[in-house]
């Protein structure tokens, strides 16, 4: 049987439910964020106190290297190199999970084994480690799954994502020999990638209605009450308005052509 991902709608509930499940989602969301990066702090303060791992970080085109593929993104250089990580992965794994949860989860596998899969193939021969490359698979997967949905939330996340790590954009290409600009540009093309997958995946959220779209039906369905106003398209305009006739014409007898004496 062929499954397809349809754009459905969200039933709309009352406004209390939809706070209290919209505050559920975003608590959830958060949570997940913060679990992620105490694993990454868990796992760095763990190389801090007994020595760094480098047999774990991605070497392109190495076989026994290959393994930093699932590795490398869960070490860290430096607590610099942890701490420049940690507010961006923060901010863009919640909003993600917030606005599309279904193509979040996803997208987030995708661009973790893509963005590495992408470095090992074609990076310089040199360790790459961090999450930074998810870090850009994230913001760009965030900006272009706006950009497709034309939803209201998923607008709103791509403008907050656009507007906090928009230089995002210039650091997948080559500027610093210390920082790997392949995994940038890997994890943007991962999240780009993913967008477009799985941009209906999560079903599209539920319109709001408003009063006088109701006026607008009982309008066009007609309405008897007397006491409603014209539709302005029944008003006529003024330099239209067929001109009653008015007073009353009298004929005039035509005179007689003057006589030749």
């Amino acid at each position: 049987m062929l499954m397809m991902d349809l754009p459905l709608i969200e039933p709309r509930g009352d406004s209390a439910a939809q706070r209290q499940s919209d505050a559920r989602r975003l608590r959830g969301a958060a949570l997940s964020a913060c679990a992620f990066l105490a694993l990454l702090w868990w796992i760095h303060l763990f190389q801090h106190f007994f020595g760094e791992f480098p047999a774990l970080a991605l070497y392109p085109r190495s076989l026994a290297g290959s393994i930093g593929i699932l590795t490398a993104p869960l070490l860290h250089g430096s607590f610099e190199h942890l701490v420049s990580n940690s507010l961006p992965l923060l901010l863009l794994i919640t909003l993600s999970l917030l606005v599309v949860p279904r193509a979040a989860k996803r997208g987030f596998v995708l661009i973790w084994l893509l963005s590495g899969l992408l470095v090992w193939l074609f990076a310089r021969d040199s360790g790459h480690i961090g999450a930074s490359g998810i870090d850009h698979g994230l913001m760009f997967f965030l900006f272009v799954i706006g950009i497709a949905r034309r939803d209201r939330p998923a607008v709103a996340a791509a403008l907050i994502a656009f507007f906090m790590y928009g230089g995002m954009v210039l650091s997948i290409l080559p500027n610093d020999p210390q920082i790997s600009w392949e995994y940038h540009l890997g994890g943007a093309l991962a999240g780009t990638l993913s967008a477009l997958l799985w941009r209906r995946l999560d079903p599209a959220p539920a319109r709001k209605h408003y009063d006088w779209e109701d006026d607008d039906q009982d309008a066009a369905a007609g309405s008897d009450d007397p006491l409603e106003p014209a539709r302005p398209d029944d008003v006529p305009v003024l330099w239209q308005r067929p001109q009653a006739p008015t007073g009353q014409i009298l004929p005039f007898p035509k005179r007689p052509p003057p006589r030749n004496e």
